[in-house]
């Protein structure tokens, strides 16, 4: 876990922020005898192209990755289960264990009566939910080069894609997670995740889906994230991935915005 603390170290994080960058190392230094339970998350993604990539692959054939391009079933999932990661890791952390430290740990006590702040938490805890992210993202991207899926050097871009989709997320997750009142209602973030994993042109091209609903997928962040990898792994790049980008990125923003908000309102009550 040293690696990541170091890379902790090295985020370029703003000036005035800096604090925070030490409560991302805390939660790297927590890991470093649970990593099993930190990289646990990788396998997932991994699976899924396997199973379904490359085994429901070799039944389906190729699929249309959009504008007639004509690609293997397995390059076509594997953006998908790409920005899934990204989002799962992301969300995990930014949702589960945040909320553990918030009302059993009571780990942000504490952390109050050193120099941090409650917006240094915000963007502490946000920070080290993108790297799980990030990770989990890595791990998968360097697994589809290795079997063949990966089309073009575009697909280096994705990892900071993939953090955006992981900042996105986790910074939305925080938000969500300061309304929730036990572990109960982590029923409705699932009720929003899975709907969003199947449904987000993760598995098939938006155009079968029928024009009415199809507005629908496209509004989803998930979906914007699929696009964006997608087109970055299959070499597509066009301007239109500036779209996604954009999306994500003010999603992030409010996010992490509002986050700190309500993580203040929270801690100093």
């Amino acid at each position: 876990m040293s690696a990541v603390a170091a890379i902790a170290r090295a985020l370029p994080i703003p000036a005035g922020a800096g604090l925070a960058r030490t409560l991302i190392e805390r939660n790297a230094r927590a890991f470093r005898h649970g990593w099993v339970t930190l990289v646990s998350g990788v396998f997932e993604p991994i699976f899924y192209l396997f199973s379904l990539g490359v085994g429901l692959g070799a039944l389906i054939g190729d699929v249309d990755a959009g504008g007639g391009r004509m690609v293997e079933y397995a390059a076509y999932v594997a953006p998908a289960m790409m920005a899934a990661a990204a989002m799962n890791g992301a969300v995990f952390d930014s949702t589960f264990n945040l909320f553990f430290k918030l009302k059993y740990a009571k780990l942000y006590d504490s952390v109050l009566a050193t120099p941090l702040g409650p917006r240094d938490v915000a963007v502490g805890e946000i920070g080290w939910a993108l790297l799980r992210g990030l990770l989990y993202s890595t791990t998968f991207l360097v697994v589809a080069a290795a079997t063949g899926v990966v089309h073009s050097w575009w697909a280096l871009l994705a990892l900071p894609a993939a953090s955006l989709i992981g900042l996105a997320f986790a910074a939305v997750g925080m938000s969500v997670t300061t309304y929730l009142r036990s572990w109960q209602d982590f029923d409705y973030i699932q009720l929003a995740l899975l709907p969003m994993f199947l449904f987000s042109a993760t598995f098939y091209p938006l155009s079968t889906y029928d024009e009415s609903i199809r507005w629908i997928v496209q509004a989803t962040p998930l979906y914007h994230g699929v696009a964006m990898i997608r087109d970055l792994m299959l070499g597509d790049v066009a301007w239109g991935i500036l779209a996604h980008v954009a999306y994500l990125a003010v999603m992030g923003l409010i996010g992490v915005l509002f986050a700190a908000r309500r993580i203040e309102r929270l801690l100093l009550r």
